[in-house]
This record gives structure tokens, sequence and C-alpha cells, in this order.
């Protein structure tokens, strides 16, 4: 029996059988020669391996693969590209739209058949990623079930997140798996009764100690997994109510006791629910929460993360404004790159030598020229 079935994509009959004769015995084959036919058999068959020519009319391979990405149910499908020319712009493209190679004709059966072996082998690990991310996901969502924050938020948070991470020297995994473990930090909240959770009005002493349980039980909850990305996760939602100074709960952890994950979802948490309209009050100026957040440099924040904070405020912005929640189901973008004149905010602020209060009002008086 065949292992895997393949989709066969290219608009030239003889590519077609000459790629029927080198793969034919060791794999299930099924073939398209136009863009849209190849679309409709990935959705309907979901093969192991699409091989993907680049050149063809009225739908190039670049496009095809797009599409097949802007689906759910495709998403994830490998895609290996073919294309009878060495061209090293092509060959980028590939490989940001997720193509798992770039081969180029005439193609040698004996080492496309190795190639396509080596790229299904890993298939299964993807599947395990792709799970992982599924996983977190929901519990994500789930988290927030019962709360009242827009699903909106721990998105736009955990890219606040990433965002002080990549400014701070964090490598790209660590950055990724950042993002994904960050909106898990209210998974605790799973735990608590409703009367607690949903209260309109101030909170008793009694219901505000309860609350604080959300801390240990989610960490308790996401500490069960060895996968690195839950244990990050679990450090968070343990300690992302911490404070610089030792004055936060539930350990009363102080300075680098508290783990770096949760410094950085800390500011970034404090920064979205100050920026997010909320049912008991509207969301704060950007100048007023520049001013809270450095004021709470040494005690609530990390010196050194507000520092970074003022430094990322121009991409902070954009994201901002990407995840706002008038829009209806944003995308989640693969960057963050500023409009036109966020570089020049971004050279401004970073520009500003002094205290923390200087850079802080300089920040703050850019701000508020750059919306006017």
């Amino acid at each position: 029996m065949k292992p895997h079935t393949l989709l066969i994509v290219d608009d030239e009959s003889a590519h077609l059988a000459s790629l029927r004769d080198a793969l034919g015995s060791d794999y299930n084959l099924l073939f398209a020669r136009h863009g849209n036919d190849a679309l409709a058999a990935a959705r309907k068959h979901l093969p192991a391996l699409l091989l993907l020519d680049v050149h063809m009319p009225d739908m190039d391979g670049f496009e095809v693969c797009r599409r097949l990405r802007a689906e759910p149910s495709t998403t994830g499908l490998p895609v290996v590209f073919v294309s009878a020319q060495a061209n090293g712009n092509d060959e980028a493209t590939a490989f940001e739209l997720g193509g798992l190679d770039y081969l180029v004709r005439p193609l040698v059966p004996a080492v496309l058949l190795a190639r396509l072996r080596s790229h299904l082998s890993r298939v299964p690990v993807q599947m395990l990623e792709n799970s992982y991310r599924e996983a977190l996901l929901m519990l994500s969502h789930a988290g927030r079930f019962n709360d009242s924050d827009t699903g909106n938020h721990i998105w736009r948070m955990a890219a606040y997140a990433r965002a002080l991470a990549e400014a701070i020297g964090w490598d790209s995994a660590q950055c990724q798996m950042l993002e994904l473990a960050a909106p898990l930090h209210d998974t605790g909240k799973l735990g608590l009764p409703q009367s607690v959770l949903l209260k309109p009005g101030s909170l008793t002493p009694e219901e505000r100690a309860v609350m604080k349980t959300h801390t240990t039980i989610g960490g308790n909850i996401l500490r069960r997994s060895e996968a690195p990305v839950f244990k990050m996760a679990a450090e968070i939602a343990l300690c992302h109510h911490e404070r610089w100074d030792g004055s936060g709960y539930p350990k009363g952890l102080a300075g680098d006791a508290i783990p770096e994950s949760a410094r950085i979802v800390a500011l970034a948490d404090v920064f979205d629910a100050l920026s997010m309209k909320r049912p008991h009050k509207e969301p704060w100026p950007m100048e007023k929460i520049v001013d809270h957040i450095t004021a709470g440099a040494g005690n609530h924040f990390e010196p050194r993360l507000t520092r970074y904070f003022l430094d990322s405020l121009p991409r902070l912005m954009e994201i901002h404004s990407h995840w706002d929640d008038s829009r209806p189901n944003p995308a989640a973008p693969s960057s963050f790159a500023p409009p036109s004149r966020l570089p020049l905010l971004h050279d401004s602020i970073y520009s500003v030598s002094g205290s923390m209060p200087q850079r802080a009002r300089a920040a703050s008086s850019l701000i508020r020229a750059s919306i006017q």
C-alpha cells in the first residue's frame, strides 16, 4: 500500500507524464493542470504534499499557494514548488509563502524521490505542532469564556508581548513561543465562580482573595504538560501578577526571581487593559498610559523593560491599531511594520537621552504630535 497521496499541478502534459513515471510507483498521484482545479483537488483530497509548478497561465503557483494558506482546511498543506528557472526572487517568494522546497527542472528522479521522502518524513512533526497550536488556541478562548474581556484582548496582548521580547533580544523561536503562551495567562479564571468573575461592581476583600487564586489555578493546570510552550505558559499564568518590588501575588517574588516571560506579559497586559474599553471604563489616552507605566518602573515593572517599552511605542501603537476592537475579526499579521510616519516617531523617541521621566515626556509629546 502506498503511504502518501501527492497532488501534482502543472499546465504541461509532458511534465505531468514525467512526474507520473518518476513517482507513480511510490505514491498515489492526483493531477491538476490549472490553478482552480488544483484548489478544488486540494480541498477535496487533502493530499500529503503538493508539487506545484510556479509558472502557469491564469493563476500561477504562488497565487495557488496564497489561496491555500488563506483557507483553514488547506492552510497547512506542505508545498514544494517546481520551476524551469533558477530565479532568486521566485525562490525567495516560494519560501516566504511557506514552501518546503524550490526545485528547478530538469528534475532527476532519484534526487526528487529522496527530497520528497525527507519532506514527508517531517509531516507528522508538523501535524503535532499544529495540534499543539490548536490546543493553545482552544485553551486561550476557554480562559476568557466567562470573562467580560473582548476576544481581541488576548491576541493583542500576546502581540505586544512578542514585540517587547523582540526588543530585548529574544530569538525568533522564543518570541514565537511567548506569543503562543501569553494568551493562556488567565487560564485559571476557569476555576473561579461567575459571581466573582462577572461581578459588575467592586469586589469585597474576600472576593478579591478568591480572584487572586486564578494565578495558582492556571499554573497548576498548565504545568501538567512537558511541552516547552506549556511550561512557559504555566510560569506566566502563575507569575504575571508578581511585581518587581515584591508586592505582587501569589508568592511575593521580586526582581529577577520573577520569570522574564511573566515580567513581559505583566507589562503587556497592563498596557492593553488601560488602552481598551471595558464595561466599567473608557480607554485611557495614550499619554496617560505612558505616564502610568513609566511611574511603575521599579515597583510594578522591571525598569529595563519600561525603557524598552518606550522605545517600542511606535510598534505597539501599530499593533493596537490592527487589533482595534471596533474592527470585526482582524486577521493576525505576520509582522507589524510601522506606517510611514511611525519610523520618524521611533527615531525621535529612541534618540531622547536622560532620565525615565524625560524620555516619557518626550514620548508623550511625540505621540500627541503624531496623531494630530
